[in-house]
């Protein structure tokens, strides 16, 4: 095994409790009363911007492996990746539960009459086939359907922007940070732009 195979091989676990961290963090401020004068709020709102982020953290493999060469950052994409849609899945599952208490014709209503639930909804979907066909068996399977398939990763994180940025009153400093940050790396995904980086 070479040194660079080690190093991935140790790197995985630190970083998969690293993506582990802002959960824990969350659920100490919950044991410990922090979460302020609306915590369902504060619970659904954390989740949602990891869940966020780590979409946008998992698209930047790409554009940081094409600038630096390193092509061994793409062995961490699919773990980002899934983090992406566990911290969606939590953040989905305490609207379900704590938020709306599993009342299914309210939440129904809620996803049809209120867009930025509608928008969020999508792109919670969208990851759901791209997180069951994320195994090595699944990429063997679909070959070059995989690729087409999780293209719509895309789609979602544009989503979860919106959701974003629908959800918010006023301050829309944040989910715009987000929103030129997606831009500026979808540049990269530009036929000309990426055969250019693949060849400097």
């Amino acid at each position: 095994m070479s040194s660079l195979q080690q190093r991935i091989r140790w790197s995985k676990p630190v970083i998969f409790l690293l993506c582990l961290l802002p959960l824990c963090l969350l659920v100490l401020r919950t044991v410990n009363n922090d979460l302020g004068a609306n915590p369902v709020e504060a619970l659904t709102h954390d989740t949602g911007d990891w869940a966020l982020r780590f979409l946008l953290i998992a698209l930047a493999v790409t554009p940081l492996r094409m600038l630096t060469g390193r092509t061994w950052l793409i062995r961490y994409r699919r773990m980002l990746g899934l983090f992406a849609f566990f911290y969606a899945l939590v953040h989905f599952a305490i609207y379900l539960w704590i938020d709306q208490s599993f009342l299914w014709s309210e939440i129904f209503a809620d996803i049809l009459k209120r867009p930025y639930i509608t928008i969020g909804f999508a792109a919670f979907l969208i990851l759901v086939p791209l997180a069951v066909t994320s195994t090595k068996g699944m990429v063997r399977r679909l070959g070059k359907r995989w690729i087409s398939l999780h293209r719509l990763v895309y789609a979602s994180a544009l989503l979860a922007i919106l959701h974003f940025i629908w959800l918010v009153k006023a301050d829309y400093r944040e989910p715009g940070l987000y929103l030129v940050i997606f831009l500026l790396l979808m540049l990269f995904r530009i036929p000309p732009l990426r055969r250019r980086f693949q060849h400097a």
